[in-house]
């Protein structure tokens, strides 16, 4: 390789001999598309297809669910934006308006979460429908929409690990020092682990015994893989000597864990599922107006 030391910028995997350069921006006529904004915003339309798709599960119809991606993606952006500006706002202190420039990254998926658990108590309370059962319904879209987003890190150049010569290594070209780095590609071990997440639980969900086991499921796969990924970060946030988001995943994990261990031992009936709920509900409109109909 010869790289052009003035701006060369591409992203190689040496064990797939993958070299490329992404690019960060596209223009169209006068508009110009940020790769970071625009992967987000495809993991948030894949994500509303399928809750979509599967509202019935929470009780729901697909309008409720569309009306529910307006109240809670605001609640999750701008919590994802405040949690990473608190923890970093050393970045931010000298031009406090950048705080706003959302498309240059600097968004924390677990202020996401924390933001689109609020949406969804509001939601939840407006319409009167199950807590638990919209959470199911939710973190399958959460784990959608970060293990697509995670890529808008991969054309930022942004959330890569330390250095290594791991069998995954990714090589970034030091313009500095004008030779080529390798570190852990963290984005794309989230991105796949959460692909796995989805996997699991997208086959177990049919077979939950009761509303909220999907959400705690999720919890404690997500937990565990962040609290994993996390350590091998090199631009966490911190809380004095504590990684922020790790020391949060591990507490999600082992409470998810805990949780999950004492509702087992209790005794459940699907019937009470929101879905199972629903379905007679629509049975019962679908018998009163045949007899009124009668």
């Amino acid at each position: 390789m010869n790289p052009n030391p003035a701006n060369y910028s591409a992203i190689s995997f040496p064990l797939l001999g993958i070299e490329v350069d992404p690019i960060r921006t596209l223009s169209l006529g006068p508009l110009t598309i940020h790769l970071y904004g625009a992967v987000i915003a495809l993991g948030l339309l894949l994500a509303g297809i399928y809750c979509c798709r599967r509202s019935k599960r929470a009780g729901l119809t697909e309008d409720d669910i569309l009306d529910g991606i307006l109240w809670i993606t605001p609640f999750a952006v701008a919590c994802a934006r405040a949690y990473y500006c608190a923890f970093s706002w050393s970045e931010y202190a000298s031009n406090p308006i950048s705080v706003l420039y959302i498309w240059n990254g600097g968004l924390a998926i677990y202020g996401a979460v924390l933001g689109a658990f609020v949406g969804v108590v509001v939601y939840c309370k407006i319409k009167k429908c199950s807590l638990p059962a919209l959470l199911d319904l939710v973190v399958m879209g959460f784990l959608i929409g970060q293990l697509v987003g995670r890529w808008g890190n991969f054309f930022n150049r942004e959330a890569f690990g330390a250095a290594t010569d791991a069998f995954s290594r990714m090589g970034l070209y030091n313009t500095v020092t004008h030779e080529w780095e390798y570190y852990h590609p963290t984005f794309l071990y989230e991105s796949l682990w959460n692909l796995c997440g989805f996997l699991l639980l997208h086959f177990l969900y049919p077979k939950r015994a009761y509303d909220g086991q999907i959400a705690l499921g999720y919890a404690a796969w997500y937990g565990l893989g962040r609290a994993m990924i996390e350590g091998l970060r090199v631009d966490s946030l911190y809380w004095g000597s504590f990684r922020v988001s790790q020391l949060l995943a591990g507490f999600s994990c082992v409470a998810a864990v805990a949780a999950l261990t004492v509702l087992h031992f209790k005794p459940h009936n699907r019937e009470n599922l929101a879905e199972h709920r629903y379905a007679e509900a629509l049975a019962r409109k679908a018998a009163e107006a045949e007899k009124e109909g009668g």
